[in-house]
């Protein structure tokens, strides 16, 4: 399977590679730089009142 790297674009075969789903280490180490500086951000989503509802209350 052909996978593409998410940092490099690069085209990369998947049963041989080393550091999935990177081409390189250094591709990698990238992108663990790019989360430690907080460079990515997981969207927040807003609660819904079903949600709020399912919290037990002590």
């Amino acid at each position: 399977m052909t996978v593409r790297c998410p940092i490099s674009r690069r085209d990369l075969e998947w049963e041989h590679n080393l550091w999935p789903p990177f081409c390189s280490e250094r591709c990698q180490f990238t992108d663990l730089g790019s989360w430690a500086a907080e460079g990515y951000r997981v969207p927040m989503s807003e609660p819904t009142a079903e949600s709020e509802s399912t919290v037990p209350s002590d």
